[in-house]
């Protein structure tokens, strides 16, 4: 099979790795506690031998391999078939190693994906919420979060602040988040990623709740102030 010019990288977002990446070079790629793992996790919840990704014609193909603390990927396990990877998929191994898979068209941050702007939640006299889709820099003042966001959780919350207020529906989600997603997205998914990006967001500023549910309507981004 002929090398890829730009092969998709995986990053790790959280983890005993977190900030590192790897480009998939190889036909094969297993990830596991095992010294003989291409990617070797310290965390003890993940199996000697957890997962594998494949390339093949189509792209890549992640499987679990029969661990013992499970493989997800956006927030849906991977049980017997494997899952063919899209560029901004989350995967978390053992519910304690989350990782992006991110295609080697488009580099980190995120180019080429969005138009780059700046967007900011501006208050006079305290800290400004500042998302940067240039750079994917998410800033409160002078302090950056940091890992980065996962390109799933940065293509929502500039959705979010970008609707300047407007509640915006799980349908518009779906749509900037998982743009080419086929056989639908569950609600379980969103509501996963929705509860995942407050956490970080919730790393820079724990005493305000950026993003609220309206019940039956979608989710709405709540500056300070």
């Amino acid at each position: 099979m002929v090398k890829e010019e730009n092969p998709p990288l995986l990053v790790v977002y959280e983890g005993s790795l977190a900030g590192t990446r790897w480009p998939l070079e190889k036909e094969s790629f297993t990830l596991g506690r095992s010294a003989d793992c291409d990617i070797v996790f310290g965390e003890r919840q993940v199996s000697r031998f957890h997962a594998r990704i494949q390339r093949d014609a189509q792209g890549y193909l992640l499987r679990d391999l029969g661990s013992k603390n499970g493989t997800w990927v956006n927030g849906e396990a991977v049980l017997g078939q494997p899952y063919r990877l899209q560029d901004g998929d989350e995967i978390v191994l053992a519910g304690t190693v989350r990782i992006g898979f991110v295609h080697g068209d488009a580099t980190l941050p995120l180019e080429g994906l969005m138009e780059p702007r700046q967007s900011s939640v501006r208050k006079a006299g305290i800290a400004v919420l500042q998302v940067d889709e240039a750079t994917r820099r998410v800033t409160l003042g002078r302090r950056e979060l940091e890992p980065p966001l996962s390109p799933q959780q940065f293509r929502l919350l500039a959705l979010l602040v970008g609707a300047g207020g407007r509640v915006v529906s799980r349908q518009e989600v779906i749509e900037a988040v998982w743009p080419e997603a086929l056989g639908g997205v569950t609600d379980q998914a969103v509501d996963a990623l929705v509860y995942r990006l407050r956490e970080r967001l919730a790393e820079l500023d724990g005493e305000h709740e950026y993003i609220v549910t309206v019940r039956g309507h979608g989710y709405r981004f709540v500056p300070r102030g």
